[in-house]
This record gives structure tokens, sequence and C-alpha cells, in this order.
């Protein structure tokens, strides 16, 4: 008995006439048993109504595991009977369109949400969240019909989520160890600084990850982060962040000093990735002031540092000599410039400068 179906285009060959529709259409009839996973991923495929009777008919199976990837056309308005697949614990979706029914009340055992290049009205993101209860994992990318990201999930592990919005708000999500986000639309324009004891992004941000393993900041995110008034370290310190990967412009101060107060705040921290963002003119600033004394203390557990797309200007030095006189656990540092025409100066300031380990290791890499 075979409980897993997945239908994309290796189902079809050249010397074979049947048409895709027909492939799915005979599988489906014949098959005796439940279908615990079923999967669609056609480039070419785009007969909604065809969908719409398959869907129909897996609702009256017990299907664990739903993937459908509408690779052309508008979003696909998914059917309402997906809704109704309470035994569901994946559900991947890739260019589609959501309106449940008033009567949906969530997927009580889901465990996996994906959702790429869908459209959703906020309540019905919201209501998609907080009422799948076992939720473990959620990612949602290239999205609209909402702006704010409230994540209300108390198993939640991890979280990855890139595209345009306007605040993330987290609540109950204190298991949640793996969260990788990027803003892909930049807020230059948002009010940098508030006045003083205004709420700062940062603190918001981390207010609800006690148990935060790996963080990525992906694209504009550190900008957003950057918000509000920032403290110097972050007042509960993130006892188990081990990796961060950040992208960062070094043009810009609220940016390195929010990296910093990072750094300072992460105690465990054994990996950094640093990924600088080329220099945006539009929102680019002077970097004015000395990171020495904003640094103030060693990352004392720090083993390996990449560090991609420098152009040997005095802030990303300067961050990099502060690197390696406060990490005295440091085993190996990579170091990959922007392009060729910088590289030979910046290897004369590596060589100089200090390293509070001996058995610091510093690689550089051809651009």
């Amino acid at each position: 008995m075979v409980a897993h179906l997945v239908f994309d285009n290796h189902c079809l060959s050249a010397q074979n006439r049947t048409t895709f529709v027909n492939i799915v259409d005979h599988v489906l009839l014949l098959h005796i048993g439940p279908i615990h996973k079923f999967k669609l991923s056609n480039r070419d495929f785009l007969a909604t109504s065809d969908i719409d009777r398959w869907i129909l008919h897996l609702s009256r199976s017990s299907i664990k595991e739903f993937i459908l990837e509408i690779w052309k056309g508008n979003r696909y308005k998914m059917h309402s009977s997906v809704f109704s697949c309470q035994d569901m614990t994946h559900l991947e979706l890739f260019n589609c369109l959501l309106r449940p029914p008033p009567t949906f009340k969530g997927f009580s055992r889901l465990k996996s949400l994906d959702l790429q290049h869908v459209t959703l009205a906020q309540d019905v993101f919201d209501n998609m969240v907080v009422r799948c209860p076992l939720l473990e994992k959620l990612t949602v990318m290239n999205f609209d019909g909402f702006t704010l990201l409230n994540i209300d999930a108390p198993n939640l592990q991890f979280f990855d989520v890139g595209g345009v919005f306007e605040d993330v708000n987290f609540k109950n999500t204190l298991n949640l160890a793996v969260v990788s986000i990027g803003l892909y639309e930049h807020v230059c324009n948002y009010q940098r600084r508030g006045p003083p004891g205004s709420s700062s992004h940062l603190l918001k941000f981390f207010a609800h990850l006690p148990r935060i393993q790996r963080l990525e900041i992906q694209s504009y995110f550190l900008k957003y982060l950057a918000i509000g008034t920032l403290p110097a370290k972050l007042p509960k310190p993130c006892l188990v962040l081990n990796y961060l990967s950040i992208r960062i412009s070094f043009t810009d101060s609220d940016e390195i000093l929010t990296a910093v107060c990072l750094l300072r705040s992460s105690p465990a921290l054994q990996e950094l990735e640093i990924l600088v963002r080329p220099e945006d003119t539009t929102c680019a600033g002077t970097v004015n002031f000395q990171l020495d004394d904003n640094w103030n203390g060693p990352i004392a557990r720090l083993r390996r540092v990449k560090i991609n797309g420098i152009a040997g200007t005095k802030p990303e030095l300067e961050f990099i000599r502060l690197l390696l006189l406060g990490s005295p656990a440091l085993e190996k540092m990579t170091v990959k410039p922007a392009s060729v025409n910088c590289g030979w100066e910046i290897v004369k300031k590596l060589l100089q400068y200090r390293r509070a380990s001996v058995h610091a290791e510093i690689i550089y890499l051809d651009p």
C-alpha cells in the first residue's frame, strides 16, 4: 500500500501521451487505503478546477502532509475543503490565496507550516498561527495581505520569515530556538531615535526569546532592530545563543551599535557570520564614534568568525580589530573582501592587529 503520492514534472515523458491530469486522476481512482502525504508540483500545470477536485478527494482521507506548489499564473484560491483536514501535521503552499471558511478553527495537529508567495488577510494569518497549538516550525516568505507578524505559538521552535512587513511581535514563544528573519524593504525613512526612555525594537524583539540558539538577521532587519533608544546591553542576556549571522551596513552607526549590543549580550556565542551590505547612498551616514567605548568586554567563547564583503573602510577594520582583541578563544577568522581592489590593504591591516587568542588563524579568501 502506497501512502505517499508525489506528482511533479517527472511524472511525464516524451514517449507517453498521457496528460498530467489523467495520471493524477488514475492514481487517485485506483488508490486503496489512506493517503498520508500528497505533493503536487508541476511547473506547467494551471488547471485549478482539477486541483479543487483532488483536494476534495484528499479531504476524505486521513491526509497528514499536503504540499501544493503552483509555479505559473495567478495565486490559486485554496479549496475550502483543505481546512477540514484535521489530521494534517505538515502544510506547505506556494503561490496560493487563503480564505478559510468562517467555521475554520485551526489545525489541531499541525506541526509544520510553510507559506511562500501567499496572500492572506491579517486576521487569517493571526488565527492560522494561534489556532495551531502544536506548531513547531513556521516559514513565511514573500507574502501580501498583511503587514504585522503576530507570533503566538507556545511550541514553536523554528521561525523563518522574509518579506515586507511593518512589525514583528512574539508572544508565548519561550521554546523558539532558531530564528531567520529578513526585511526586504529598507526602513531608512523610519524614525531612528525616539525620545529618551522610548522602547527599543531590539528589546522588544528579544523579550520573548529566552531559549534562542541560532539567529540569522538578513537584509535590512538589523536596521529595524536599531530603531528606538539602544541599550548598551540587553537586560536579559541570550544565554544559549551560540550562532549569530548578521547583514550589516558599516556606514550606519546605529546598526554597528546594535551589532555590538548583540555581541555583548551573547556570552555563549561560538560562531559569528558578518555579511556586509553594500553602502546605500540614500541612507549612508558618517560613523564618527569610537567603538572601543561601546565594546567593553570580551566575547569569551567565540571560536569561529566569517566576514564577507568588506571594502576595507575604517569602521569595518575597527570592528575586526576589536573582535580579534576581544575573543580569547578564537580559532579561525575567515575574511573575504568585496573586490580585489582593496584586498592587499586589508591583508596588511590584518597582519598588524593584535590577537587575544594565540591560536587564532586568519584566512584571507580572494573575492
